[in-house]
């Protein structure tokens, strides 16, 4: 279970640097009152998270996260929510093992 955090973890860093790389980013949270990490220290900890991945999963992950520019997706009512494709019976998470979804090859993230 605790790859899968991991992976969950390595996922938001990875939204979270894309998010602080565009420009209109930071007016926008100052407006809201956020404070705004800075980019350096999120590219640590996303490191820092990567090392915590088994080899396998990670080249999973990055694969389609450059395929797709998110490499894990929720899974809501048996469908990925990557793709929309109804999942198999077959398919099932009851242990928090992860998964991949057989159609777009992302990891599913079963909440």
């Amino acid at each position: 279970m605790s790859e899968g955090l991991d992976l969950l973890r390595l996922h938001d860093l990875h939204l979270l640097e894309d998010e602080l790389a565009d420009p209109g980013t930071a007016p926008r949270l100052r407006r809201l009152g956020l404070a705004i990490e800075p980019r350096a220290a999120v590219t640590r900890e996303r490191e820092r998270a990567l090392l915590g991945v088994d080899r396998r999963w990670r080249y999973l992950y990055e694969r389609a996260r450059g395929r797709y520019g998110r490499g894990v997706c929720p899974v809501k009512e048996r469908s990925c929510q990557g793709c929309h494709i109804r999942l198999p019976t077959s398919v099932t998470n009851p242990s928090g093992a992860l998964t991949l979804c057989e159609s777009c090859g992302r990891i599913l993230y079963w909440g």
